[in-house]
């Protein structure tokens, strides 16, 4: 028997599932609503179905390979155990500026939420990312930011109030609303909707990196990684559709950022108001804290195997990776004031499905069962989806398709150089 057969970790299934449904609708659904129905329009669901597919085979290529391999670097210790250490650092790097991407989605998301609750402007949504950024970064300097009792709760109240206003807008079913007030779409602007918003299912793979505390994990975590995406698809869909009966294609883009509390209003007055406002800050707040604090856990990890400098091993007396997480919180916060909520959710969409499709393609490659095929079909539907972006990105802001392409060529380079300069 494996050792991680038998290891005896703090997290068991229950808990699992929890976080990894949490590390997706932490803050992708309050974010990624106004981006996708501006995209698709009334396929709005649709696209959620197809980007969801992709992260449900993903995570099962994901699950695959951790248990395969039973180490909680993810991607890097996949390459690694390839013989491909050098590309799995510079796809580290590449994550590491996905996930600081989405940490500013998620600053974002939380002031904007907090400011249209209190009816306040940019100012304060701009005082809003600040001190939220600084409050995760503090939590995690001081060593209690892994609080797992209390981000399963977050999560159970979270997916419950998104249930609850999904299902009501769904009891009242009006089709029309679906593109009231917009132009209406083609179905094939669903994959263009898929492409913009696959950043709304990251946050799965987070949980890859805690697999050394998980409690005998090669007896469920396949089941468990698989079945929290299938969950959160569903969900997703259920929301998209019943807050749009609620509030129309219309009212949900022109309250671009705060779509769901403009929707939870709509129907339930000023207590939907503040029990959406109350969830986003606290659903957005901890996927913050636990993005911040797996990504730092991670450039740790690369830099112990010295992939990156060993400034981003650097602890202080609690065993938090400090520097790591104070550059993080910076450059995120600073992405969050900077950037457009759409350039931001497709920037790191793009970042995440390149990183999808290659775990999707080892898992094709290297596992031997029949099973493996389910990573062959994630590869090839990550691979159009990735194309349908690129080509969105082209045709509607062009300059932001170069930056990316230009961080990820910069990123490469400096790997290269690093590497160099350690010989």
């Amino acid at each position: 028997m494996s050792n991680s057969d038998v290891q005896s970790g703090s997290i068991g299934y229950i808990k699992a599932w929890a976080l990894a449904a949490g590390g997706m609708v932490g803050g992708g659904i309050y974010v990624s609503l106004s981006v996708v129905i501006e995209a698709a329009g009334q396929y709005a669901w649709l696209s959620f179905l197809i980007a969801g597919i992709a992260a449900v085979l993903s995570a099962y290529s994901y699950a695959a390979l951790t248990n395969k391999y039973a180490k909680s670097g993810g991607v890097f210790d996949f390459l690694e155990e390839i013989n491909h250490k050098n590309m799995g650092g510079i796809i580290s790097w590449l994550l590491a500026l996905g996930y600081t991407l989405t940490i500013s989605v998620y600053a974002y998301a939380f002031g904007n939420y907090l400011s249209y609750a209190f009816g306040m402007g940019d100012i304060a949504t701009e005082v809003f990312v600040i001190c939220i950024l600084t409050s995760m970064a503090v939590l995690n300097l001081a060593g209690a930011s892994k609080l797992t009792a209390v981000e399963v709760a977050i999560v159970s109240a979270n997916l419950i109030i998104l249930l609850v206003l999904g299902i009501a807008g769904l009891l009242d079913w009006q089709p029309e609303q679906l593109s009231a007030g917009i132009e209406t779409r083609t179905i094939n602007a669903s994959l263009f909707g898929a492409a913009a918003i696959f950043v709304a299912y990251e946050g799965f793979q987070l949980l890859t990196y805690e697999y050394e505390d998980l409690k005998s994990p090669k007896k469920w975590f396949t089941t468990v990684l698989t079945s929290a995406a299938c969950f959160v698809v569903l969900c997703y869909i259920i929301v998209t559709l019943g807050a749009t009966m609620i509030a129309g294609a219309h009212g949900i883009v022109a309250h671009d950022g705060v779509s769901l509390s403009f929707a939870a209003q709509q129907k339930f007055g000023f207590i939907g108001l503040v029990c959406m406002s109350l969830a986003a800050a606290f659903a957005t707040s901890a996927a913050i804290n636990s993005t911040l604090f797996s990504t730092a856990k991670l450039m740790k990890r690369i830099a112990r195997e010295h992939e990156l400098p060993q400034w981003f091993n650097q602890t202080n007396k609690n065993d938090i990776p400090s520097n790591a997480i104070i550059l993080i919180a910076f450059v995120a916060g600073s992405f969050a004031m900077l950037g457009s909520l759409s350039n931001l959710v497709e920037a790191a969409s793009l970042v995440f499905i390149t990183v999808f499709i290659i775990v999707n393609s080892l898992c094709y490659i290297k596992l031997g069962h029949v099973m493996r095929y389910m990573g062959l079909a994630g590869a090839l539907l990550s691979f159009a989806i990735m194309g349908f972006l690129i080509v969105r990105l082209s045709n509607n802001t062009p300059m932001s398709l170069l930056m990316i392409v230009g961080a990820v060529i910069a990123i490469t380079v400096a790997h290269v150089y690093f590497r160099k300069s350690k010989k």
